[in-house]
């Protein structure tokens, strides 16, 4: 009787253990791998990019915000008159330009001709005077002084003549293109200096970079503010992203574009569904806002998950379980 006991004993211990590594097997591929994160909280600090004195502030802290719509003003009036005076600037600039490439005016080219004619005149003058002072001189009726003094006003003529010739010809050749550049480079310092007067008038309005929620409200109208600083806080509110951990054992299963279920406490029963964007490639120690049921300080991987139905009932920071479904990673 003892062997057939035996025999019965044994079998009922083969199928229990059969029975007991099945229901083990299917509980692992049900439940699949559970990780704890966090709604990723991730924030715009929004500042001016000039400085002034800030005159309004259209919102506050808990204000919903949609992407371009104006959150805040900085007093215009002193970037007003700016470009008021960056637009005379050009205007100056323009015509200094317009003239230099046109050159002489007639009215000017015929004032330098009749002083050259005048100036060929007075040397012809100069010129016969000398030439009947050296006769004169010849015959000794003169003194060397006087044909000195005539010689010396012959060639003072020919001089102003030469110097009116030259001046004729400039106005006939018009300016030189060394001039022509530095008016156009000057018309183009001012069109920038324009461009930059009127960027900086249209930063003196803050808008919203993207939909999000206010945060903080870092000043108040009246504040004297500098380039940069903090105005307002903004947390984006799409996408949605979840950060978790996953250890080194497990990285396996955390292959990008895996689609994971996400629980959160207010709806434990109605999962929100995500899929692996990023894993990181480098190791670091668990965080302390990390629970996880195994292990707290060993080395783990940083998830960023992509919650692809997510809604308005998902706030920052919110704790969140993910359940990795059982099978194989989707590729």
């Amino acid at each position: 009787m003892k062997k057939p006991v035996i025999v019965i004993l044994a079998v009922v211990l083969v199928v229990a253990a059969v029975a007991g590594g099945a229901l083990w097997y299917e509980s692992r591929q049900n439940n699949g791998l559970t990780l704890y994160g966090n709604v990723d909280i991730r924030t715009v600090n929004m500042s001016f990019r000039v400085g002034g004195r800030l005159q309004a502030l259209q919102v506050d802290e808990g204000d919903a915000v949609k992407a371009g719509q104006t959150v805040g003003e900085i007093d215009r009036a002193p970037y007003e008159n700016a470009l008021m005076q960056a637009k005379a600037n050009v205007a100056a600039a323009q015509a200094k330009y317009d003239l230099t490439v046109a050159g002489y005016r007639d009215e000017e080219i015929a004032q330098a001709a009749a002083a050259v004619r005048q100036a060929q005149a007075a040397y012809d003058y100069a010129q016969n005077f000398y030439q009947r002072q050296q006769g004169l001189w010849a015959s000794r009726t003169i003194s060397a002084n006087d044909l000195e003094n005539a010689r010396s006003s012959r060639d003072q003529s020919l001089a102003s003549l030469k110097s009116a010739q030259d001046k004729l010809n400039q106005y006939h050749a018009g300016n030189r293109p060394q001039e022509i550049e530095e008016a156009r480079a000057g018309l183009e310092q001012a069109q920038a200096q324009l461009a930059q007067s009127q960027l900086d008038l249209q930063d003196t309005t803050l808008l919203a970079p993207s939909d999000g929620t206010i945060l903080t409200r870092a000043v108040e109208p009246g504040s004297m503010l500098s380039a940069g600083s903090t105005v307002l806080t903004l947390s984006l509110t799409r996408p949605v992203w979840i950060r978790a951990y996953v250890d080194e054992k497990n990285l396996g299963q955390a292959q990008p574009g895996r689609e994971l279920l996400l629980y959160t406490d207010g709806r434990p029963n109605t999962p929100y569904h995500g899929k692996i964007g990023f894993v990181s490639p480098t190791a670091e120690f668990t965080p302390k806002t990390v629970e996880t049921p195994d292990l707290r300080t060993d080395l783990v991987y940083r998830l960023r998950i992509v919650v692809t139905d997510a809604d308005d009932a998902l706030r920052q920071g919110m704790p969140v379980t993910v359940k990795f479904t059982g099978g194989a990673a989707h590729e």
